[in-house]
């Protein structure tokens, strides 16, 4: 093996190489204070699930080695760990590499980054860390340099309660009947024939009205007669017919009613009476239905003319439908119409909440499905939507229903079930609302923005919780923009992000006297970004008694860096 020899004076030249170098670097460690640097933001802010920084840093004039390499790392640091954001290399003016060059007279560089946010990194400090060689020389680290305060994450504090939209069920207490029956007359006579008074529809109007009488839940409440002439002949001679018949189907209907004691009859006003000396809408009705030759010709004569006489003329006109007509059209407008109104009333809310929740069977839908609205308690609502989705599978709206509730529950996985149940049965705006709340429950903002932009005709609720993804995406604006004017905390927290302090404030205020702590400590917040020392200290004061545990979160909350050496906001926060 060869060996290398050194002779003494290479050896000083070698030892003056180093000493010089690693006095050089520890020169630029000890005066590391001299740096000067500016961060955007500070404190850092966590928007989007994510904790951005720009950072500007510059070296002092002859502060910078020319031979010297630098690697600067910013780093957050917090109570047991730390995350790196990227590193920057530097190298000074004799340096031969591509790094970024820092001139001996002075010069800087501009750092930026991002890491995802952690609960830990509320309470933090971003630091600067820089390792620095000459050539292949040891490493010299500079140790730590704090250059701005923790993280502001005051975005995460979004309530994620997502809205659900109900659909309505078509209950109706009261249920109006009319029992009708026709008594028809001879040609250019008035009186009620024996046989007329023993047609089908006559008895079974008698009867209709007996059953009213004797069932509980049905209230006969009017009755009417309406006396018509046919269209043909002379109108002073119709005007007399329909009043005649007016009269005789009266009398007759009367002696009915107090037969059958319909002791209502005796109200004023029960019965009505009504006359219609020419019977054209009837004709035309009639026309309409039929299969009569030139039924087309006449309904254009109807349509063309509006005078009577010209009418009858012009139909007459036409002979190879007249008799038709004659024969099996006009017989029917000769008659007298009797109807009576009953109202049929409904179980009363107590009936159905009790039925809804012992024995929902014995419901029909409507009623089933309106029961489950009487009471505020979401288990006992829950129950009478699970007892109608199972008696009534093909009814959207209560799979629908009870998928909103469950989800008002917190009962993500069977609200999902059944609402997914409800979209097998139709394509639905509401039923893909309530969709989008449960995928925004279960963290899934891609699936819930794209379910909630698709149902927006569903009301208010797709736009709030869309409100909620926009905040967790860090686009303020567009959350306040979906809140709208309807206030709410997270409408208040997203006007507040945007900029719009004291109209967060005034959001929170319209709230009212309310039992939520948060609330409270939000305007505290929003106070401290205005430099309201007072609103500060008496809405936090406020935030503690309603919620204790807020003092340990405003303990950590960057929001509060400002006010730490106020005496108030200290003795609140001992």
């Amino acid at each position: 093996m060869k060996k290398i020899k050194l002779n003494y004076l290479t050896i000083l030249v070698l030892a003056a190489f180093f000493i010089s170098g690693c006095a050089g670097l520890t020169k630029m460690r000890d005066e590391s204070g001299t740096v000067s640097y500016q961060v955007n933001p500070n404190p850092l802010v966590e928007q989007g699930g994510d904790v951005k920084v720009t950072g500007d840093v510059k070296f002092p004039e002859k502060y910078f080695n020319k031979k010297a390499v630098i690697v600067a790392t910013p780093v957050l640091k917090y109570d047991g760990g730390q995350v790196e954001f990227p590193t920057t290399t530097l190298q000074g003016e004799k340096v031969e590499a591509n790094n970024k060059v820092i001139p001996y007279d002075g010069g800087g560089y501009t750092f930026s980054g991002s890491v995802p946010y952690k609960p830990e990194l509320m309470k933090s400090e971003l630091v600067v860390n820089y390792s620095a060689r000459i050539k292949e020389g040891d490493p010299v680290e500079f140790g730590s340099t704090k250059i701005a305060d923790g993280v502001v994450a005051t975005s995460t504090l979004v309530k994620v309660d997502p809205q659900t939209v109900s659909m309505n069920d078509n209950f109706k207490r009261i249920i109006p009947e009319s029992y009708t029956a026709d008594i028809h007359y001879v040609i250019n006579k008035a009186d009620v024939r024996r046989a007329e008074l023993k047609s089908e529809d006559v008895v079974a109007l008698e009867q209709k009205m007996v059953e009213a009488k004797a069932t509980p839940n049905k209230q006969i409440k009017a009755a009417k007669i309406s006396a018509y002439a046919s269209p043909d002949g002379a109108l002073d001679l119709n005007e007399k017919l329909s009043a005649n018949r007016e009269k005789s189907a009266e009398k007759y209907f009367k002696k009915a009613l107090k037969d059958k004691k319909i002791t209502e009859a005796e109200a004023e006003g029960f019965l009505s009476m009504m006359t219609t000396p020419e019977d054209w809408e009837g004709f035309k009705a009639l026309m309409e239905k039929s299969s009569i030759q030139d039924k087309e010709l006449i309904l254009r004569v109807l349509s063309m003319y509006s005078d009577p006489v010209v009418r009858e003329k012009e139909i007459k006109n036409i002979s190879s439908a007249y008799k038709e007509i004659a024969d099996d059209v006009l017989p029917q407008l000769r008659r007298s119409v009797m109807s009576v109104d009953v109202d049929v009333v409904g179980k009363s809310d107590e009936e159905l909440l009790k039925l809804g929740l012992s024995d929902p069977k014995t419901l029909n839908l409507e009623e089933v499905l309106y029961a489950a609205t009487l009471t505020n308690d979401l288990k006992e609502k829950a129950a009478i939507y699970k007892a109608a989705s199972e008696a009534f599978p093909q009814c959207i709206r209560a799979h629908n229903n009870l998928g909103s509730t469950l989800l008002q529950q917190g009962n993500v996985n069977d609200a999902k079930a059944a609402l997914t149940a409800a979209n097998a049965l139709k394509d639905n705006a509401t039923v893909k609302a309530n969709l989008g709340a449960v995928a925004l429950a279960e963290g899934d903002l891609k699936t819930a923005e794209e379910l909630l932009t698709a149902a927006m005709s569903a009301g208010d609720a797709p736009s709030y919780n869309l409100g909620i993804i926009k905040i967790k995406q860090g686009d303020y604006a567009a959350a306040a923009n979906y809140f709208g004017n309807k206030p709410s905390f997270n409408a208040a927290l997203a006007q507040m992000l945007n900029g719009s302090n004291e109209k967060a404030i005034a959001t929170l205020n319209s709230l009212g006297d309310v039992k939520d702590g948060w609330v409270y400590y939000l305007k505290a917040v929003a106070s401290a970004r205005g430099g309201v020392a007072e609103g500060v200290v008496n809405n936090l004061r406020q935030a503690i008694s309603l919620d204790p545990s807020i003092k340990a979160y405003a303990l950590k909350d960057a929001e509060m860096l400002k006010f730490v050496t106020n005496e108030a906001v200290a003795a609140l926060l001992r």
